[in-house]
């Protein structure tokens, strides 16, 4: 191996060799204890510490990193003491997850660390959004994210790579090319030559860099870190490397030839160094022990700590609460000043205002600048805000979700419009397991709205048609909001702006242009959780959102002989139950209606909780009417079967002769 100093100091050298050692020796010390029966499980990174330590020395300490599992050396760079790690290790209340994520799932806003999810593609997307912060703040800062060669082959890898390329922006993609996906080896993960060779593709600059020499990998990330800062680009790093244990320990490493390890063996970054330290006469023997000594000494001492740690009780309130990140409401109220506006129309002034009232919203999504988006919500906000504020995507719904995560953990505000709710399926995962889940694992906001043109009635078929609310109603941590009027509509997203957990926002598009409402024309918020009460009865209680509420209030124009509370729930999650329940122990008889298919829709729920809840004060069952449990056809006369309002209008009138 020849390694080159070029112009770094015996301090610099010698610092180098400790940050390597230090990862190494805690790792041996954790095999140990994992042997022990005191550490439940272990990623270990050893063959690798020249990657993650050669990067983490040449940023900047206020430049976010984004690991994996191997990647210790970028934790230990950052100066985390040992003990906070060695307690998120071993799940106590005080490591970065309260014992609620393991291993390196966390992040830490403190160190500018993101931790990773088990579904490794999406930090891809994260640091994309990073990145565009650092952009937009025009500060010059680089973000480094891993991956290993196995992830390569995720859908989220190409989605970020291809955002970073269209939007030139400062990210540092790492590939830790160890030669083996758990145990599936590059030659049946990949075809190209070099996973370097797919930066081509993407118009991006790309190197390879041998993995094991930490001076070559701290001069190349040296210099593109200081050429990034005048020329912001996206950059792809296949560092050659080795993965010297098993995928974890429990896996072995018996599918790898020995004549493989023996070859890398031979490559081992730390004990290669330390060689060329000592024959340049930078490193001795004694300086040596004496370095290793002062390390296991900090080891074995914050170790310590960790164990006289007690283990924490579970505390039922703690785990609830945190599920979202604290929000105070904050109330602006409505002008007397009206205008008679369309539920569009609504839509685009709350977000023009909220541009105005927060200057770090960036709104993103398919077509959305100068085209205005695909309902023209949009329409005329680049030459208002500019592009860098108001930004086309590719398609490619799962790295914007991540990137628009990634804008919110480096300080700003995102809305995304998922052009059809539909297309949410290929944005899935980011939103169910990064945005629902981040603030929950280790603290962090995700302040993300996702708007979701919805629903029926307008002959769009199968693929732009549904209305799948109950898809996230069942992930805790997100917010589900359903507005069926213009003045809710405005409100209530203005609200979803300024709440700082991610919003799942639906909008009916068949309400778009068809509902008219005198809306105020000033900025105000409503808040979530409280449903509207739109008229009132004792006969029956009719509960719905979006568009089922005009379809409820039409059938009930139509029989004036039924006196009704009708209650248009407005927000899903958090959902307004004591509205609910005062409204049917007061009717008796209650009956709800959704667009979306009847089974495990939200209407199950609130039937459950109603019998749970007022089963002595109701004098009918509870019934429920959705679409039919089929996909959304295209043709009218089938939408129309399919859709549930015929059918509503047969089971109110049972339901109120019962």
């Amino acid at each position: 191996m020849n390694f080159d100093r070029r112009e770094l100091s015996n301090t610099q050298l010698l610092d180098l060799y400790k940050s390597l050692l230090k990862p190494r020796m805690i790792e041996e010390k954790m095999l140990i204890l994992l042997r022990q029966g005191k550490v439940s499980k272990w990623f270990s990174g050893i063959g690798q510490e020249a990657i993650s330590v050669g990067i983490t020395s040449a940023l900047d300490a206020d430049e976010y990193i984004l690991p994996m599992h191997r990647n210790l050396g970028v934790f230990t760079g950052r100066d985390i003491p040992m003990h906070k790690l060695f307690s998120q290790w071993q799940g106590k209340k005080s490591g970065f997850t309260k014992g609620r994520d393991r291993s390196f799932h966390f992040g830490t806003q403190e160190y500018k660390i993101i931790g990773m999810i088990s579904h490794l593609g999406p930090q891809m997307g994260v640091a994309d959004g990073i990145a565009l912060a650092n952009k937009l703040k025009k500060n010059g800062k680089v973000t480094a994210v891993f991956t290993g060669e196995g992830a390569t082959s995720e859908g989220d890898f190409h989605e970020a790579l291809n955002i970073a390329a269209v939007w030139d922006l400062p990210v540092l993609f790492v590939i830790e090319n160890n030669g083996y996906g758990l145990s599936t080896p590059t030659n049946e993960q990949y075809r190209c030559a070099n996973l370097a060779d797919k930066g081509v593709g993407y118009g991006m600059e790309s190197h390879i860099i041998d993995g094991n020499n930490i001076l070559d990998v701290y001069a190349k990330i040296s210099l593109l870190k200081a050429s990034m800062v005048d020329n912001p680009r996206p950059v792809l790093l296949e560092f050659k490397t080795f993965r010297m244990r098993g995928h974890e320990e429990a896996s072995g490493t018996k599918y790898v030839p020995q004549e493989l390890m023996d070859e890398w063996a031979i490559k081992d970054p730390i004990s290669n160094y330390r060689d060329y330290l000592m024959s340049i006469g930078v490193l001795f023997e004694d300086v040596d022990t004496d370095i290793k000594a002062k390390i296991k000494a900090e080891i074995d001492e914050n170790w310590a700590i960790t164990q006289a740690e007690p283990d924490f009780t579970a505390l039922l309130s703690e785990e609830l609460n945190d599920v979202y990140m604290p929000y105070d409401f904050e109330a602006f109220t409505p002008s007397s000043t009206t205008e008679n506006i369309r539920f569009i129309d609504a839509l685009s002034s709350s977000l023009s205002q909220s541009m105005e009232r927060h200057p770090n919203l960036v709104i993103m999504g398919q077509d959305v600048a100068e085209y205005g988006g695909a309902f023209k919500i949009t329409d005329g906000f680049v030459a208002k805000f500019g592009k860098d504020r108001v930004r086309n995507t590719p398609i490619c719904e799962s790295a914007v979700v991540s990137a628009a995560n990634g804008l919110s953990i480096n300080g700003y505000k995102a809305v995304m419009e998922m052009q059809f709710a539909d297309f949410v399926s290929s944005g899935f995962n980011p939103v169910v397991n990064l945005l629902a889940k981040q603030h929950y694992r280790w603290g962090e906001k995700a302040d993300v709205v996702i708007r979701m043109p919805c629903g029926g009635g307008t002959q769009a078929g199968p693929f732009h048609s549904q209305t799948n609310e109950a898809w996230f109603t069942k992930t805790p941590g997100l917010k589900v909001v359903y507005p069926a009027f213009p003045y809710d509509a405005k409100g209530m997203l203005n609200t979803a702006i300024n709440d700082p957990n991610p919003v799942i926002y639906f909008e009916h598009k068949q309400l778009y242009r068809s509902i008219h409402q005198e809306v105020p024309t000033n900025y105000y918020t409503i808040p979530f959780g409280k449903a509207a009460l739109l008229q009132e009865g004792n006969d029956v209680t009719v509960i719905s959102f979006g568009a089922g509420i005009h379809w409820a209030l039409d059938t009930l124009n139509k029989h004036p002989n039924i006196k009704a509370d009708v209650l248009d729930l407005r927000s899903l999650q958090p959902l307004d139950t004591e509205a609910i329940f005062a409204s049917v122990k007061k009717t008796g008889k209650c009956i709800i209606l959704q667009e979306d298919t009847l089974f495990g829709g939200i209407s199950s729920d609130i039937s459950a909780l109603l019998m749970e809840n007022c089963f002595q004060y109701l004098d009918a069952p509870v019934r429920r009417v959705g679409s039919l449990e089929s996909p959304i056809p295209f043709v009218k006369t089938l939408e129309d079967q399919y859709l549930p309002k015929t059918r509503f209008e047969k089971e109110l009138l049972e339901l109120f002769n019962y």
